[in-house]
């Protein structure tokens, strides 16, 4: 564990309707679900403001690629979001690679009983936990910080 870096974590899944968050713990043990977050105008100051309530020394957002690694419709739409959530906080935002985050979550939730329609307000965060806990097993197999940075003054294109 030698290149990880001691902090908490927020992993965002960025959906067109709602926006699913979770956490890890300062030693990156383990990643729980916070809030699903309806998709608004408001959306990014709630995130923003659970990275102040958690004290996250930075926000993953999920990079939906397809499995090919190319762009998807849903891609485009992270970035934005990261981009956005990078101008209006002083925390750091990556973009990690989140391919397989929904269809684990969902897997997870069907592997518990739960029907489509129960688990549509929680698969959200837990495709948010997937995410992150990817994220942190990356960063502490390989000693880097997971996905790619995003520059804080970047203006959308």
């Amino acid at each position: 564990m030698s290149g990880f870096r001691r902090g908490v974590r927020l992993g965002v899944d960025v959906g067109r309707a709602r926006v699913g968050v979770a956490r890890c713990d300062p030693d990156g043990m383990l990643a729980v679900p916070v809030e699903t977050v309806a998709r608004n105008d408001d959306s990014i100051a709630r995130v923003l403001a659970l990275s102040d309530e958690h004290s996250a020394m930075e926000i993953l957002v999920g990079l939906p690629l397809s499995l090919s690694g190319s762009d998807t419709a849903s891609t485009t739409d992270s970035r934005e979001f990261a981009a956005a959530l990078a101008r209006a906080s002083d925390v750091p935002v990556r973009l990690v690679d989140e391919r397989l985050s929904t269809v684990s979550a969902h897997a997870a939730l069907r592997d518990s009983g739960r029907t489509q329609r129960k688990s549509r307000s929680i698969v959200d965060q837990v495709a948010a936990v997937v995410l992150l806990q990817q994220a942190i097993d990356v960063e502490k197999n390989s000693g880097r910080p997971p996905g790619t940075s995003v520059p804080p003054a970047q203006e959308p294109a």
